[in-house]
């Protein structure tokens, strides 16, 4: 069925500028960004009847409601024969705003990502615990869904994601895939997760282990023997471990450091970096679990992780600053750009200077 609402032709000339999101905010004309780069569209300012004009037709009634109460929300839309969208309204100090993030519809492999052959490993593991964090915009979900689909193409199992909103959709194919939406099949995480677990999965991804009773769950799955597949705002290994555990009471933060080091089967943190010819490329750290990693997260030692990974290079690890550098090797992003977002800036730049590729402080931020 045709969409013939208003905001759709802003997101077809999203579309054919190669833009991937577009924001309406009241007060400014819309604007796209289009690899890393802000570009306004030529057109008036958007007053707040505009945006109840182009926003209100697209939005599910309950979750047009729920913006109106607590001020953002979230959920996919489509238009068909473009794209499907994730989109985000929110509230802002000059009025409304909302923004549309394209969600490829061919989810793109392993292969087409670029992502180093060790993260194959992870989609053979049958139980445990797997992160994959960055910043927003770092390209998560896009490497959960290439995982996710390796999995649905080569492996009998039955897997349920809880997402919000749904961005890929996997069609079943070795695997049977129950996709779940919060807010529309749920309240929360939490109570998506409390019921997947009863629904015989073989793996469960949680889009975002946003809380305490959401991740604790998560552990406690992974702990009876499934595979459970989360994201977290984080952009090493390391800090990964410490947020985790930090986000429990004190009382109870050994028991968790146990459960966590027993279950963790591996962590790979990403961050995307504007390539020099234009696009984005991504710097990947991964980390994969092991009796020494089990040890150290036990005892309290996570700072020790970092040295662990770049020793397990012959297994496939990689730390965050090495990948960073390897772009920086390939010519493929600016010393600037690596240096920030290296996780230990000094390090980059004695690395740069040892090298003797020439960097300015200053634009580097």
């Amino acid at each position: 069925m045709a969409s013939n609402n208003r905001i759709d032709r802003f997101l077809r000339l999203m579309r054919e500028r190669g833009a991937s999101d577009l924001h309406i905010s009241v007060g400014r004309p819309p604007i796209l960004r289009n690899g890393g780069r802000i570009e306004p569209i030529r057109y008036r300012v958007i007053e707040n009847h505009d945006y109840v004009d182009l926003m209100r037709p697209i939005a599910p009634p309950h979750l047009w409601e729920r913006f109106m109460e607590t001020g953002d929300t979230d959920f996919a839309y489509e238009v068909p024969e473009v794209a499907r969208f994730r989109v985000n309204f929110f509230k802002q100090e000059r009025g409304y705003g909302a923004v549309f993030r394209i969600i490829p519809t061919k989810i793109m492999t392993v292969e087409q990502l670029g992502l180093p052959k060790a993260v194959h490993k992870l989609t053979r593991l049958r139980s445990g615990l797997v992160l994959v964090t960055g910043p927003t915009g770092s390209g998560k979900s896009t490497t959960l869904a290439a995982l996710i689909h390796e999995m649905n193409m080569t492996r009998k199992m039955h897997f349920i994601t809880i997402e919000d909103p749904i961005e890929f959709v996997h069609e079943n194919q070795q695997a049977l895939v129950s996709q779940r939406e919060v807010g529309q099949h749920s309240h929360s995480f939490f109570n998506a997760l409390r019921s997947a677990v009863r629904e015989d999965p073989d793996c469960i991804l949680v889009g975002e282990m946003r809380d305490l009773e959401t991740i604790r769950m998560a552990l406690n799955a992974a702990e009876t023997g499934l595979l459970v597949f989360g994201t977290l705002h984080t952009n090493s290994a390391a800090k990964t471990m410490d947020r985790i555990i930090n986000v429990f009471p004190n009382d109870q933060q050994d028991g968790v450091r146990s459960v966590l080091a027993s279950v963790v089967k591996g962590v790979l943190s990403q961050q995307l970096l504007r390539r020099k010819q234009g696009g984005r490329v991504a710097a990947i750290e991964i980390l994969f679990g092991s009796p020494a990693l089990t040890s150290q997260i036990r005892e309290g030692k996570t700072h020790q992780i970092l040295g662990m990974i770049k020793a397990g290079k012959a297994q496939g690890m990689i730390a965050m600053d090495d990948s960073l550098k390897a772009l920086v090797e390939k010519d493929l992003v600016t010393p600037e750009a690596a240096l920030e977002k290296a996780i230990d800036k000094d390090e980059m730049r004695k690395w740069l200077g040892a090298v003797g590729i020439r960097f300015s402080e200053h634009s580097a931020g």
